[in-house]
């Protein structure tokens, strides 16, 4: 794929602010700490408004309110998205009572929601609350580190909850993985948990001084379930087994969603295989594949900056060779692996241990009390009793692992009790938005709150079409920058201006092919008028159980993406 127009390992020129920033910023420090006692603004100032990022946050403002307060002379209601740093999903339930707490407490909105790469965010935290916020996660063995910016972020783990002794490896390795990659400064404990500053130069052994080029994430994959869609990630870890038990990786390189509205230079692009590596050279690989990407990813335009943009500029084998060089090994072939699903399996699912695993479905993620819906509630009522773990999706919902036979009954009574076992399609279950109005600053259109009536629409003219047991994984976004994953979607929308989307068809079910743009910039009646036709024909002349995406790609209703950084836009 990238061996075509191999280029320059370095691009030169003019580098970005945000190289200046970090390169300023004495390892992530800033003046973050003077800024938390300045009461004038409710925001942070200058540079801190990104240096904030590194510690986990994004500041932010209510948009429903933003023009009425500055009809008032009034600044932004300005208050901060926190995200917690969560490798592999898994929370005890002392912790999520910890975090119910303080989002019933501390936040604007009250709520907790779960995010698809298997954390989860706060919003609507005010200034004077994100110290104690940050302390509140230590406390509990928390932290909100490296979750945002221009570093390895949160690193996902598949969530198997049959195959118990494989999947514990698995997260094993994701938390190794996770701590790793990790930025080596001091800040975050300084300026958050008021540790003393530790008399010794700084130094970035992985990372480096400027950190990388842009965002970088990471996942470790259990195959036949693809439910962290790793064509989405920078570097992805494929667990191989031998008898139950894990002896290797294959290592894919260069996955990511995010583009540009009509800037041809951007494009969502798979992962490339690499090649299998043994165990005990996972934490060196690793390390070797994110130092290559901060030496060689470009620091002259941040569109560009992604790994994907690298493989591409100095082609795969060249990338793959100076891994090899940096982590002294010659990589295998990789190994056969094979993907089946992505979606979640809901409801009760016995593992190989005896003990038994309720997957509830959360849609969007949002975890709030609604009217008759007391979701949030029922959550922390069911952590006052577990004794195993809370387990979060990269699909945006909650599993309640690991309960004994005996307890089955009483953990299923509370979830019924506060309607999260209510009954919902298959449809709805793989149906995803990302969060947009009214907190995303990025957000061009509606995406979470636009997406329970939609599917409800969708439902019905699937129903029209005989095909209610059916579905079709659908994502929307409320702007190209990937995090509702709708370019991995068999139908994708992604959002264009407020309630105006372009709409993406022919992905997979299984998240392995990007889906290609069929029409642009239409409404919601358009789009559903579209699906409408497409559905019917799925309907009539399907092949087996064959899934909708590649029934649209077989019936030449839309051309495959074969080759994205050359085909993606035609």
């Amino acid at each position: 794929m990238s061996e075509k127009h191999p280029g320059p390992l370095v691009v030169e020129g003019k580098l970005v602010d945000a190289e200046r920033l970090k390169k300023e910023s004495n390892y992530l420090r800033g003046t973050i700490s003077d800024d938390l006692n300045d009461g004038l603004t409710g925001g942070f100032n200058g540079d801190n408004f990104l240096l904030i990022r590194f510690h986990g946050m994004y500041q932010q403002d209510d948009r429903d309110i933003r023009a009425e307060r500055a009809e008032q002379k009034l600044e932004p209601r300005h208050a901060m998205m926190l995200r917690c740093r969560l490798p592999g999903g898994i929370i005890t339930p002392d912790q999520w009572l910890a975090i119910d707490k303080f989002a019933s407490d501390n936040t604007l909105y009250g709520s907790i929601r779960l995010t698809n790469r298997q954390t989860f965010q706060f919003h609507g935290i005010l200034k004077k609350n994100v110290k104690p916020a940050h302390q509140m996660l230590h406390e509990v063995g928390l932290d909100a580190l490296a979750t945002a910016n221009d570093v390895n972020r949160n690193v996902l783990c598949t969530s198997n909850p049959v195959e118990s002794a494989l999947h514990q490896e698995a997260y094993e390795w994701a938390k190794k993985l996770s701590e790793h990659l990790l930025p080596r400064t001091r800040a975050y404990a300084e300026i958050w948990w008021d540790q003393e500053k530790v008399a010794t130069t700084d130094e970035e052994p992985i990372l480096g001084e400027t950190y990388l080029p842009r965002k970088f994430k990471t996942t470790v994959v259990v195959p036949p379930h693809n439910d962290v869609d790793l064509h989405a990630n920078d570097m992805n870890f494929i667990a191989i087994a031998e008898n139950g038990r894990l002896v290797g990786f294959n290592l894919l390189l260069g996955g990511g969603l995010s583009i540009d509205h009509g800037n041809k230079a951007t494009y969502a692009r798979t992962a490339s295989e690499i090649g299998y590596l043994p165990l005990e050279k996972t934490q060196d690989v690793a390390a070797a594949v994110v130092s290559t990407q901060r030496d060689w990813g470009n620091r002259t335009d941040r569109k560009n900056a992604k790994t994907k943009y690298t493989l591409e500029r100095v082609g795969v084998e060249t990338f793959k060779a100076e891994v090899e060089n940096r982590a002294g090994l010659t990589f295998e072939p990789i190994r056969p692996y094979a993907f089946t699903s992505r979606g979640d399996r809901f409801g009760w699912v016995k593992g190989i241990d005896k003990k038994w695993h309720l997957t509830l479905f959360i849609e969007n993620g949002r975890l709030l009390d609604y009217p008759d819906r007391p979701l949030k509630s029922g959550i922390a009522e069911i952590a006052r009793v577990h004794q195993g773990d809370f387990r979060l999706t990269a699909n945006q919902n909650l599993i309640v692992a690991g309960v004994p036979a005996a307890e089955k009954d009483k953990i299923e009574a509370i979830a019924r009790k506060h309607a999260l076992l209510d009954s919902v399609t298959p449809q709805r279950e793989n149906s995803m938005a990302c969060v947009a109005f009214p907190t995303c600053p990025l957000a061009m259109a509606e995406a979470e709150r636009f997406l329970p009536a939609f599917v409800s629409r969708v439902e019905a003219l699937m129903h029209r079409h005989n095909l209610a047991d059916e579905h079709i994984v659908l994502r929307v976004t409320g702007c190209p920058n990937g995090c509702g994953r709708a370019l991995l979607a068999e139908i994708g929308l992604v959002g264009k201006a407020p309630g105006r989307y372009n709409l993406h068809i022919g992905g997979n079910r299984i998240g392995t092919r990007i889906p290609r743009m069929y029409r642009e910039n239409i409404d919601a009646e358009e789009i559903l008028t579209i699906i409408d036709e497409l559905v019917g024909r799925w309907a009539k002349e399907r092949q087996d159980e064959e899934g909708f995406g590649d029934f649209t790609i077989r019936a030449g209703i839309i051309r495959a993406v074969e080759d994205p950084a050359r085909d993606f836009w035609e």
